[in-house]
């Protein structure tokens, strides 16, 4: 048999308990001593991946798809953890339509494109605002009747936007969000599979950390 001791820094030797666990503690800060930095990450969805590009998501997709999408950095992983959408239009919008759109043929498909797993499907396309807001836990419910989960954000009634938040521990599980590898392809996606150049506004803000 291998037998191993385990000893901190201080002299302390690691202890493991009697169901084989071993007792931590989790502190509100990273380890003093690390050597890789984390800092904050925030980017539109962009029709290149990167800033620079296109966020105006509106655009026609009905015969060619359009997609748009962070992009791995060469530099560092980042990872994605919250994903803020605006969905905004004047006339009547509907939790059954698409803004104030009628409900999309093919909709907003979404895509974790990896390496490892290319294409991997998050949601086939998104055709409502409900269904929008069902993959979007973190969403604030404002609003009551058909103006639910509506916010006026014109100030006079003009523009009226959904404003999903998708959190990517809450929907999925992973505590840093998904991530996107530097130096590789990896990307996380929306693709508009239909003609939404009718909307007033359409945009997406990812937010997470950088490594």
């Amino acid at each position: 048999m291998i037998t191993s001791r385990k000893v901190g820094i201080d002299g302390k030797q690691l202890k493991i308990n009697g169901e084989g666990e071993l007792s931590v503690v989790v502190h509100q800060h990273p380890p003093i001593d690390e050597d890789v930095t984390a800092l904050p990450f925030r980017q539109y969805f962009t029709d290149t991946g990167i800033k620079g590009g296109s966020n105006v998501m509106r655009v026609n997709g009905s015969v060619n798809y359009v997609d748009f999408y962070i992009a791995a950095s060469p530099d560092f992983d980042i990872y994605i953890k919250y994903i803020t959408v605006e969905i905004g239009d004047g006339g009547t919008p509907a939790l059954n339509k698409f803004g104030a759109l009628a409900e999309l043929t093919n909709g907003v498909a979404f895509y974790w494109d990896t390496q490892t797993e290319p294409e991997y499907e998050l949601h086939e396309g998104i055709k409502t605002n409900k269904e929008f807001i069902r993959i979007a836990s973190d969403t604030g419910a404002i609003g009551t009747g058909i103006d639910a989960y509506l916010a006026d954000v014109s100030g006079g009634g003009s523009e009226k936007s959904y404003l999903p938040n998708i959190d990517m521990e809450e929907i999925y599980g992973f505590t840093w969000g998904l991530r996107l590898r530097k130096g590789t392809n990896d990307k996380l996606i929306f693709r508009i599979q239909d003609d939404l150049t009718g909307l007033s506004t359409f945009n997406a803000i990812a937010t997470g950390t950088r490594i």
